[in-house]
């Protein structure tokens, strides 16, 4: 085992092992690995990839490094990161709408971003939000208790549900769209920017146009035409009625200076930013928490061990319940384990490095894996099983921080990771305080990989409310 892979996890295995496609026994040749990007990128991956810290090779036309040492990673991420930027695919995917904010910026205009927006996702600000939060959980709760036994599209639902929170947390004026319009603009956008092109694998510049993109122009001017009226009506109550907006993260943004220059961001800053925190502020989270009520319909132990603990909680100040309630959380984390929000980032190198004893050139494609990373044979002990214990107590403090990055890691780590984990934690214990979920007969889970990591097909499960006991 290399010197920088963390050392194993010793915790007691699971008998659930969670669907997840078996890895190639070698790497696939070209047209399969063309096919396979496009279809699913999931199923691209090679046993080698689960067994060994860095693996070389995987596409036809780069010098591709696949990094799972975590000291490496961490090298890549934080040490070195200014020699490692954003490559062409992840810029071409970024380019659709998000090009000018936080996910794409590089350099100074990145740092100025950064700088600005970071104390409007400050945990103090995060937690002063759980009562909105947990208010769209009751609307849901409500609206559920009149399809009791109704057999519903989770992920669709929780997709719902996240929209409402972004209209309580961050676009109190609301969203100037109908939700559910929103939420299939917000699809198309995924399914089609999310698609690895044939131009992708064989290094043609994100300049070359991708046939997919076709489609998805007329959803960005979707967004552009609503970002920009959402932005306009702030900005004209902020000036009418100053004492009477409220403080949700849009005026905070609106708002923000950079506290080393004194600079609002740009408005084309502002409209990327917002697309950013709508796109990944609702899919991310409604992902988790689709996963996560589809693990525990398969875990009674741990269905009954959070009704247990919602019935305790939930009762108590609202602001520190993200904090108390643990095994909630852990399962929340696990899920994240297994079906993790950014399931691949990659990276370009700018000038050669060594990463623990691997060569990389100038041009070198980097690739860091969370999907991978999260079930490596190295770093965790039945790592395709489903055991939230990994992160309670101990265990919790034993997992290198940079063996499990579901949202990232380094200065770019995803900054509204506290929102999504609070969001996801306080829903979860609200929704399995109220009901057991079964998933409904004859239905094949299998996760998609389109950006971000979801089930495909949607969730279709069974609502049961339960009594308290």
């Amino acid at each position: 085992m290399s010197s920088s892979a963390a050392r194993v996890l010793e915790l007691p295995a699971s008998s659930f092992v969670p669907p997840a496609p078996v890895p190639q026994p070698k790497p696939l040749g070209v047209v399969r690995l063309i096919t396979s990007l496009w279809r699913n990128p999931l199923e691209c991956w090679a046993q080698d990839h689960f067994d060994k810290p860095i693996v070389v090779g995987g596409l036809p036309f780069a010098h591709v490094v696949l990094v799972s040492a975590p000291r490496a990673i961490e090298h890549v991420l934080l040490d070195n990161a200014g020699n490692y930027h954003k490559d062409a695919l992840q810029r071409r995917v970024l380019s659709a709408g998000l090009g000018h904010g936080l996910l794409s910026a590089e350099g100074e205009q990145w740092r100025s971003q950064r700088r600005t927006v970071a104390p409007v996702f400050a945990r103090k600000t995060i937690m002063d939000f759980a009562p909105d939060m947990l208010a769209a959980a009751e609307a849901l709760v409500a609206r559920w208790r009149q399809q009791d036994g109704a057999t519903l599209d989770i992920a669709a639902e929780m997709t719902r549900l996240t929209l409402d929170v972004l209209e309580r947390t961050i676009f109190s004026d609301g969203l100037g769209r109908g939700p559910e319009e929103f939420r299939l603009a917000m699809r198309t956008y995924f399914d089609t920017i999310g698609r690895i092109d044939a131009f992708d694998v064989i290094g043609l510049p994100p300049s070359v146009p991708r046939f997919a993109h076709w489609r998805v122009r007329s959803t960005l001017r979707y967004f552009e035409a609503a970002i920009d009226d959402i932005i306009a009506t702030r900005r004209r109550r902020m000036a009418e009625e100053p004492n009477a907006v409220a403080r949700d993260i849009l005026t905070l943004l609106l708002n923000a200076l950079d506290p080393e220059t004194g600079n609002h961001m740009a408005e084309i800053e502002v409209r990327s930013n917002i697309l950013t925190f709508i796109a990944a502020g609702h899919e991310t989270t409604a992902n988790l928490l689709s996963w996560s009520l589809f693990l525990l319909s398969q875990s009674p132990e741990w269905r009954e061990r959070l009704e247990a603990e919602a019935e305790r909680e939930l009762h108590g100040p609202p602001a520190s319940l993200g904090d108390r309630l643990v095994e909630t959380r852990a399962v929340i984390e696990e899920a994240a384990r297994l079906y993790p929000p950014i399931a691949a980032m990659s990276r370009v190198a700018l000038g050669p490095d060594d990463l623990a004893g691997t060569k990389v050139k100038r041009g070198s494609l980097v690739v860091i894996a969370p999907y991978v990373l999260h079930r490596h044979r190295l770093l965790w002990r039945d790592p395709n099983s489903f055991d939230p214990t990994r992160f309670l107590g101990d265990a919790r403090h034993a997992i290198d921080r940079y063996a499990y990055i579901p949202f990232g890691a380094g200065a770019r780590t995803c900054i509204g990771s506290v929102f999504a984990l609070q969001e996801a934690t306080l829903v979860l214990a609200s929704i399995v305080k109220s009901f057991r979920l079964m998933l409904a007969p004859g239905t094949a889970v299998w996760p998609l990989l389109r950006v971000t990591l979801r089930p495909d097909n949607g969730l279709p499960m069974v609502i049961e409310e339960r009594r308290a006991a």
